[in-house]
């Protein structure tokens, strides 16, 4: 990894931030040139019971494939095994642009198949409701690391998934911390050591604002942490966080994590 240029970092990352910020504009012309992905994080509150089982039926028979007849991306379809929320399934639908998001509803709405194989979770009354709550989070791909890279890897038992927010004082300080990955070198090293990227994505919605979230894969919780491990004692990682003004105390108020597991349906 070459080193880091505190200044160029720095500048580059303002100028992702204008990119990013002047979405009714520049946003869409990025799309229409084959710009960064917009991805929905849709979080299904459950309590235990009959609730996942019924998730899992709408999720599988209606809504992936109606989802991708409407043009959204592969849609990732995860359980919460470690971390806050749990009972709860995190769906990840990648799509083209913010337009796009926003027309999913009314493309739902007039789609046959999908209102007869939805039926029956759509049609849930008071007594017997779908799931408790639903959160929904929109985030912009990095303009460097524009596409969720699907793993080519066998779905065995033991896959999981790392979901990761960090949390920013204010947007400059944020949009540094998008500089260190997306052209500082972070997610080089992340390679490196076996830190698997799915997406890396700067959030454009939440309760915590200014954050970026990110995925990464694992085959085992085992090596999940040998990996972290590693990356963590890397000489190069160690001078980068310690640079003045990339420092975690500086640009970082906290991080959120959890573990989680793909179901057998999921396209991630």
């Amino acid at each position: 990894m070459q080193p880091i240029n505190r200044r160029s970092l720095l500048a580059g990352a303002t100028a992702t931030a204008v990119a990013l910020a002047e979405g009714d504009g520049r946003a869409q012309a990025l799309a229409a040139a084959g710009g960064s992905d917009v991805y929905e994080l849709r979080t299904y509150r459950l309590v235990h019971g009959s609730m996942k089982e019924r998730l899992d039926a709408y999720l599988q028979d209606a809504f992936i494939p109606a989802a991708r007849r409407a043009g959204c991306g592969p849609v990732g379809v995860f359980t919460v095994v470690i971390g806050p929320g749990s009972p709860s399934v995190h769906v990840l639908v990648t799509h083209p642009t913010i337009v796009h998001f926003a027309s999913l509803p009314s493309q739902l709405a007039a789609d046959p198949s999908y209102a007869m194989a939805a039926k029956q979770f759509t049609d849930a009354n008071p007594e017997a409701p779908s799931y408790a709550a639903l959160d929904v989070k929109l985030m912009q791909a990095f303009p460097h690391f524009p596409r969720a890279q699907v793993p080519d890897i066998k779905k065995d038992k033991g896959r999981i998934f790392e979901l990761r927010t960090y949390f920013s004082h204010s947007d400059e300080a944020g949009m540094t911390k998008i500089g260190m990955f997306d052209t500082g070198g972070e997610i080089e090293l992340f390679r490196r050591h076996g830190l698997t990227p799915v997406f890396f994505a700067q959030d454009l919605t939440g309760a915590r604002l200014p954050s970026l979230t990110y995925l990464l894969t694992f085959p085992n919780v085992e090596t999940r942490d040998r990996n972290w491990g590693a990356f963590g004692a890397d000489p190069a990682w160690r001078q980068l966080v310690g640079t003045p003004g990339l420092t975690d105390p500086e640009i970082t108020t906290g991080i959120e994590n959890q573990i989680l597991r793909p179901t057998s349906y999921s396209q991630i």
